[in-house]
């Protein structure tokens, strides 16, 4: 069967019958089980998936299939659907299975498509390699020496791989858009608000947005199209009405930013620079106005990061205890051991470290000084990315500073390991929809993804003007 890079290759096969909803399972299936190495899925649905085909293929045969017939895709373990497991990726919540779906699968499922298993990432989304996870690493297919990157690095293997046509990722900080970038697929970060996080298990509930992989930007389009919009169970949702990006304006010449202080970091790979240099040089001769601007706050963007989302993870993750559900020490004799012993064993290091680095800075005498200051900066960077708006209608970057790095490479400073965010916590911190594209390869064989951002609640316009880029 075919390679397919995107839903209107399958729809077309499956509309003159050269294939089937279960034909197209049976062939998801066996790249599944052919690429285990690669430890993207952590489940596969192969019951559920195949009697989800034969109802689908009969749907088809009525004219009565909805608009993602044929859409084989795989969830982060994070997101949850109802009667099946749920983990992110942790041993805190071994064996506990969800009495519910996430809005997003349950609109996913109205639309009819079919998911395939639940995948791989780093521990409660906290990492950018995907190898703090309780199940172990997730490998590059591009090459497996290398990481996928993170949180979401299944996700984003699963698609490069071939092993589902898209799938759904979580984004903190730029978790879909750099592993997006080390695999060379397409990665899209929403606004914050603009996709429902109900049954999104919360790492960071401020900066937490859901989204999508995939191989063409039409079908990012179409499962942002599906996904967004108003939910009763989620208070953060916007109501603002969700633009189909076919009917978006055509883009023309745009005015387009990058941070001059962002290109000049010491971070960026040479390469990095230049192929980023040379893509300002392609849109300039293209006709969009390209211009490099000062944003001052650029070296506070990574520190403020990490102080607000420890903080919130702090919060987020005292609820697993040993008590209500999920892993409990089996050498607990007594309320206090439960509580201690159950999160020491149940937690990985990297969500430890991050829990006591957000019980610090909201603890007495140190609030002020971090939390609240972090929480101060965080409106300065809003203010002034809805000030750059006013004059620029996009801001272009690198999605990461360099290409994959070696699976085995150690990692002794967990603070450099943080500057992996340098060029995607601005979206988050800001709230703004924001995409990595695979324009570009490094001389090592390794993709690098470059990124787009625009005002919030302007994906239609983002995803308009990304499409232009991809097919000229």
């Amino acid at each position: 069967m075919k390679d397919y890079r995107k839903l209107t290759e399958i729809q077309s096969d499956l509309e003159s019958k050269s294939i089937s909803c279960v034909q197209l399972v049976e062939n998801y299936l066996e790249k599944i089980e052919a690429h285990q190495d690669l430890n993207a899925f952590l489940e596969v649905y192969a019951h559920d998936a195949r009697a989800r085909a034969t109802v689908i293929d009969a749907k088809l045969q009525h004219g009565t299939a909805g608009k993602l017939a044929g859409m084989v895709i795989g969830i982060k373990d994070n997101i949850v659907y109802k009667d099946h497991k749920v983990s992110a990726a942790s041993k805190i919540l071994e064996g506990f299975q969800s009495l519910f779906s996430a809005t997003v699968v349950e609109r996913l499922l109205a639309e009819d498509a079919i998911i395939i298993g639940r995948l791989n990432c780093d521990e409660f989304a906290m990492g950018s390699s995907n190898r703090f996870s309780a199940y172990g690493p997730v490998k590059n297919p591009l090459d497996t020496t290398k990481v996928p990157g993170g949180s979401s690095g299944g996700s984003a293997s699963a698609v490069a791989a071939g092993l589902c046509l898209a799938s759904l990722g979580s984004d903190t900080g730029g978790s879909i858009r750099q592993p997006a970038s080390f695999t060379g697929v397409y990665g899209f970060k929403p606004s914050y608000g603009r996709i429902s996080r109900h049954g999104l298990i919360a790492f960071a509930s401020s900066f937490d947005q859901i989204g999508p992989f995939a191989r063409s930007v039409e079908d990012i389009a179409l499962l942002y199209e599906v996904m967004a919009g108003a939910d009763s169970y989620d208070n953060t949702v916007s109501q603002r009405e969700v633009e189909s990006v076919q009917s978006a304006p055509e883009p023309g010449k745009k005015r387009i930013a990058y941070f001059r202080n962002a290109m000049e970091s010491g971070h960026l790979d040479p390469e990095v620079r230049k192929a980023s240099e040379n893509f300002i040089e392609k849109l300039k001769a293209e006709g969009h106005t390209v211009e490099a601007v000062d944003f001052p706050l650029l070296d506070y963007l990574v520190p403020v990061y990490y102080i607000l989302t420890t903080a919130e993870a702090s919060s987020n993750l005292a609820r697993y205890d040993g008590i209500h559900y999920g892993y409990r020490s089996a050498n607990a004799h007594d309320l206090e051991s439960t509580y201690k012993l159950s999160r020491t064993e149940g937690f990985g290091p990297e969500v430890k470290r991050r829990i006591l680095l957000g019980t610090f800075v909201l603890s007495s005498g140190y609030y002020d000084a971090y939390y609240g200051k972090a929480q101060k900066t965080r409106r300065l960077v809003v203010e002034k990315t809805e000030a750059l708006f006013k004059d620029y209608d996009l801001i272009f970057s690198p999605t990461s500073p360099h290409t994959a790095f070696a699976l085995d490479q150690e990692q002794n400073d967990p603070t450099q390991a943080y500057l992996e965010d340098i060029f995607t916590v601005h979206a988050n911190i800001a709230g703004i929809p924001s995409i990595s594209l695979p324009l570009a390869t490094h001389s090592n064989g390794l993709p690098l993804g470059m990124q787009f951002s625009a005002a919030k609640y302007r994906e239609a316009d983002l995803l308009r003007f990304v499409e232009t880029l991809v097919h000229n």
